[in-house]
């Protein structure tokens, strides 16, 4: 899309969209958010108030303002003391999306479509547009995102911020590949119009930049087409690492690849899974638009009831869900892509004490080894992992400065908070993690520490050059104690 064509319409928000019916689950500026889980629809979302991430650790007390026009930002920002952070969804699991007894600046509000091109399927929106609400928009014109993590609730802001990544890594890169142009509003009320070619160190700084570089109010992002709402699905079961990384070798056609892993089991069940693979199905189909989530986890499971023989049960049982060694079948994408989002507030079955989520990814060379350890660190903890995945990560480059993957194995697991093992057991699979050459991810961490952000990130002082200087979070505060 020519520059001269897009900047009138987000001034106004005139263009050849604007008679278009927005979808079902696209609010309008004065709507709330559908399926935002830390408020209520009739809870103001403006004021003092405590703000916990997904992971529920930390809470903290924030000052949140929402966002209801791109020029609201720098008018707020520039007047607020204690630094300023933009947030989204929330659904970062740690600290990235929290600024203790800072300001918040809710974006939920700037989720305006802005244009979208079904000959090249360039759609640009709002930053605060989740990408839900892109797909259900734009599936019914037979268009699917290029890369979607594990979750449609994530906003498009976040998705570039954290420079997202999902099940086709290997073909497909992060979700910041994919990002052609955005703008960036600084705090001083500059403007910047950020690609491959235009302000290229504000466009690499901000993908996977944690939203410090400065607000994302629109960005533009090339869609890929689809025929059918469903994917050919494939599950295999394998036992143990060997058998999950011969599965990788062998599925190399086949565009989305992801594991399920028990790691509570021992013996001779130890690191067993379903290895998950899919492509979108090229058999036409019907493309109507998602239904909503109906089911709500009800309540917070006790701790007490969160233990390994609990872990070890629920694991069984999602291993043997599958009855057959090798299954056949075509699933819904929502199914496939976003299995957890049928439930709201599942981050409740962890308790009211959270979860922390841990993710890493180790290099090829020293996967098989790398992961196997790892897993046998937490077995030997005694702490188990309800969640556990594994992914691939393929050598596509993202132009992100700050992007988490690297070629090699993903592991990521989620714990109940037990403050009396959980912390330490972090801490030691830090450390694994820096003496096999891997690092973790910024957007589910809660307890990385400086030393070892620095030495996954050595990059990070060139991000500190292009933050904007009213932008901080608790994240940053606690990793570069010294900036």
């Amino acid at each position: 899309m020519e520059e001269a064509r897009l900047r009138p319409c987000l001034l106004l928000f005139t263009n050849r969209l604007s008679s278009i019916d927005y979808p079902r689950h696209m609010p309008t500026d004065s709507g709330t958010t559908p399926g935002l889980d830390f408020r209520t629809p009739d809870e103001p979302f403006t004021g003092k108030a405590p703000f916990e991430s997904w992971g529920r650790y930390p809470n903290y007390n924030a000052n949140v303002v929402r966002l209801h026009w791109q020029s609201d930002y720098p008018a707020v920002a520039s007047g607020m003391h204690n630094g300023v952070l933009p947030v989204g969804m929330g659904r970062s699991y740690g600290d990235v999306c929290l600024l203790r007894d800072g300001n918040l600046l809710d974006t939920t509000g700037l989720n305006r479509l802005i244009d979208f091109d079904p000959e090249t399927g360039l759609l640009t929106a709002e930053a605060g547009t989740t990408l839900a609400q892109i797909l259900d928009f734009t599936v019914p014109r037979g268009f699917f995102l290029p890369v979607t993590p594990g979750t449609g609730q994530v906003t498009l802001g976040g998705a570039i911020a954290n420079d997202v990544h999902g099940r086709n890594h290997r073909t497909a890169g992060t979700f910041g590949c994919h990002v052609t142009q955005f703008e960036l509003l600084r705090s001083d009320g500059e403007q910047k119009l950020c690609s491959h070619t235009e302000n290229p160190d504000f466009y690499a700084a901000t993908i996977g930049g944690l939203g410090l570089t400065g607000l994302i109010s629109w960005a533009q992002l090339r869609l890929r087409p689809i025929v059918s709402r469903r994917i050919d699905y494939e599950g295999i079961q394998f036992h143990g690492i060997g058998e999950f990384l011969d599965l990788v070798q062998q599925s190399r056609d086949t565009e989305y690849t992801a594991s399920w892993i028990d790691c509570a089991s021992t013996g001779r069940n130890f690191a067993r899974g379903v290895f998950m693979q899919g492509d979108h199905s090229t058999k036409r189909d019907d493309l109507r638009p998602s239904s909503d989530a109906k089911l709500a986890f009800p309540f917070n499971v006790p701790g007490f009831a969160l233990n390994r023989l609990t872990s070890r049960l629920a694991n069984a049982a999602l291993f043997h869900k599958q009855m057959h060694e090798r299954v056949v079948s075509e699933q819904d994408y929502r199914a496939f892509f976003y299995p957890l989002d049928k439930v709201l507030r599942w981050n409740r079955m962890y308790g009211k004490r959270g979860l922390l989520q841990f993710q890493c990814v180790i290099p090829e060379d020293n996967a098989r080894d790398g992961i196997t350890a790892i897993l046998k660190e937490i077995a030997k903890s005694g702490m188990a992992s309800f969640l556990a995945a594994l992914g691939v990560f393929g050598d596509v480059q993202s132009p992100g400065l700050m992007s988490f993957p690297l070629p090699g194995i993903t592991l990521a697991l989620d714990f109940p908070i037990k403050p009396e093992k959980s912390f330490a057991l972090f801490g030691r699979l830090g450390e694994m993690t820096r003496e096999l050459g891997g690092r973790l991810y910024p957007a589910k961490d809660a307890t990385m520490t400086a030393a070892q952000f620095q030495s996954f990130y050595p990059q990070w002082q060139q991000l500190a050059r292009y933050r904007d200087p009213q932008l901080t979070s608790s994240f940053w505060e606690r990793v570069t104690p010294n900036s």
